[in-house]
């Protein structure tokens, strides 16, 4: 599949990028031995352990249907971005406590100039290779992806907090900034997990996503034809980078199979142009009834038994009852 060749290719992006980063901020803590710098060093051995987790579960997610998964293998990727945010999370905890042992007993920090030159890179790579995960993350619906993205720009905050507190150490001489910098962005740290897991628990769990069932409903509602009456019950399940979408699509009565068939590949043309070709729909047709004819835009309609009325416009929650609209739902 076209998207799951470019996922996976992006997180290699992110792989590399995240090893060549760690090696970066390992020579920094070396040259200055300052915690806030060992917090970012920390952070980006998460990094790379994350990176090839999300990695395995991109392929993993890409194979393809079979007998005992069918529905393919993408909850693998909610998964993955679970235990990415676990590590994310462990990474802050552990910082804090290195903090803190250096508050009680501070330590000399040299070699700042250089380290503060060579953390300000990693921000600027971070950003960017987290830019591009995200965007395509978002683009593709890969969880996974996404999550690679967040914990890369994460990081890039956290360096650029800690570049400013090195800064500022290196002009006042106060140890104890150090040290701060380093809790207080491990607080950050910790936060960013805490999405990451809750994101992945409400992917196994099918919990809705109101912001992708609201682009989705926007996006029908702007491309609806006369012939699409009405939609109810509508659904949406996330497996990684695939949607499954199921719904009750209302036609003219008098359809045949073979018209009804059609206006059904146009709903999901029309679907595909918005969300790629990783959608997957299951639509169960219903017949109109007198009873939609005051929402019914259909012009010329042979069988009409009311008069059009008013259009009922799509929303996430008319759309999503299991319940046919007629002209009291226009209340």
């Amino acid at each position: 599949m076209k998207t799951a060749k470019q996922n996976i290719k992006v997180q290699w992006l992110v792989v590399g990028v995240g090893l060549a980063l760690f090696a970066i901020k390992v020579v920094a803590w070396l040259l200055t031995d300052s915690v806030a710098v060992l917090t970012d060093a920390m952070e980006s051995t998460v990094n790379v352990a994350a990176g090839f987790i999300g990695l395995y579960s991109l392929y993993v997610s890409a194979k393809p249907r079979d007998r005992e998964h069918p529905y393919g293998h993408g909850k693998v990727e909610f998964i993955s971005a679970g235990i990415e945010g676990a590590l994310i999370t462990i990474a802050g905890v552990l910082i804090i406590y290195e903090a803190l042992k250096r508050l009680r007993s501070p330590e000399p920090i040299g070699n700042l100039d250089e380290g503060i030159i060579l953390v300000a890179i990693s921000a600027v790579a971070n950003f960017i290779v987290g830019w591009i995960a995200i965007r395509q993350g978002r683009k593709n619906n890969s969880l996974a992806l996404v999550a690679s993205g967040s914990h890369l720009q994460s990081d890039t905050w956290t360096t650029v907090g800690i570049v400013g507190g090195l800064i500022l150490l290196r002009f006042t001489g106060w140890l104890w900034i150090d040290s701060l910098v380093a809790i207080i962005f491990a607080i950050v740290i910790i936060f960013t997990g805490y999405r990451i897991v809750r994101s992945s628990i409400a992917g196994v769990m099918d919990e809705a996503d109101e912001q992708l069932l609201a682009k989705l409903v926007d996006w029908l509602q702007k491309n609806r034809k006369e012939n699409w009456i009405d939609i109810h019950n509508l659904r949406i399940i996330k497996y990684g980078a695939v949607l499954h979408l199921d719904f009750h699509l209302t036609v003219p009565w008098y359809m045949s199979v073979k018209d009804a068939h059609t206006e059904l590949d146009a709903i999901e043309s029309t679907v595909q142009k918005q969300f790629g070709d990783s959608v997957e729909m299951f639509v169960h047709t219903d017949p109109c009834r007198p009873a939609a004819c005051p929402i019914c835009q259909k012009a010329n309609c042979p069988e009409r038994k009311k008069p059009f009325v008013k259009t009922l416009v799509w929303t996430v929650e008319n759309i999503s009852s299991n319940e046919r609209h007629s002209e009291d739902s226009l209340v």
